[in-house]
């Protein structure tokens, strides 16, 4: 008979360590895929990821609730004015924020969209597509929530403000996913969302006459393109800073590729 110390038992009966990851719905399905690969390749750390939100994710970080933040933008003046500068930032990969329409409405002609026009859309100056060449109908316009850093880099890129005021918006989507079946389930609809979340009846079109496409994002030749970022507070713990490694080799950002995103 074999008797094992009451410390061994409690070497071999080890639970993993708990690391948090929260933020941004854009770049949760990178996150998620590659936490569970990293979960699976060891035992020392268990990655759970959860979405909410980019703001949520860094203020997650700052109340020490999470151990990373998913942001699908750069922290802002604001935040390190209100927090302080111990941010540390990541680079994951790179995203597009696509403009997507219903499928109909791809289908009955309407490709392309300037600056003005969405911003016209958004706005509440144009409400039927047939403004923009398109069929006589009501456009329904769909927007992310507030803190959302896609609805940031939206408004700051066509609105020409982070604060817009958005009239035309008809319905808050809360997350990228949200977005997509908003407009897939509409035979009028506009939205934005990241670039690796169109198909299945959501058309991208092309913005200022360039299509959201890997290789045109890769080329900034794109201009809605986005870094993405993984972000702690203060130094990374040790089982943050293992998951960050995973994400930034060669299997993460193998991961990040298959996910739709643009790799580091």
């Amino acid at each position: 008979m074999v008797w094992l110390s009451l410390a061994t038992l409690s070497l071999c009966t080890a639970m993993p360590v708990d690391v948090t990851v929260m933020g941004s719905s854009t770049v949760m399905p990178l996150a998620e895929s590659a936490a569970e690969a990293f979960n699976r390749e060891q035992n020392e750390y268990l990655v759970s990821v959860t979405a909410g939100g980019t703001g949520a994710g860094i203020l997650g970080i700052v109340e020490r609730k999470y151990n990373i933040a998913m942001a699908s933008r750069i922290i802002t003046e604001e935040e390190k004015e209100r927090f302080g500068e111990s941010f540390q930032q990541f680079k994951v990969g790179m995203d597009g924020i696509s403009i997507a329409v219903s499928d109909e409405i791809y289908q009955k002609g309407v490709r392309n969209l300037n600056r003005d026009q969405v911003k016209r859309i958004y706005s509440g100056e144009i409400t039927n597509w047939k403004e923009v060449g398109g069929p006589d109908r009501d456009i329904y316009v769909v927007s992310r929530e507030y803190g959302s850093g896609t609805r940031d880099d939206f408004n700051e890129a066509v609105m020409e403000e982070i604060d817009a005021e958005t009239d035309g918006v008809d319905t808050i989507a809360y997350s990228g996913a949200a977005v997509k079946t908003a407009i897939s389930r509409s035979d009028r609809a506009i939205g934005y969302l990241g670039f690796n979340y169109l198909g299945g009846g959501v058309q991208g079109i092309a913005f200022n006459g360039i299509v959201p496409s890997y290789e045109n994002i890769k080329l900034d030749i794109y201009e809605l393109k986005r870094n993405l970022y993984f972000y702690t507070f203060g130094d990374p713990v040790p089982g943050a800073m293992a998951f960050i490694d995973f994400v930034l080799g060669p299997q993460g950002q193998k991961i990040a590729a298959e996910e739709g995103f643009i790799p580091n």
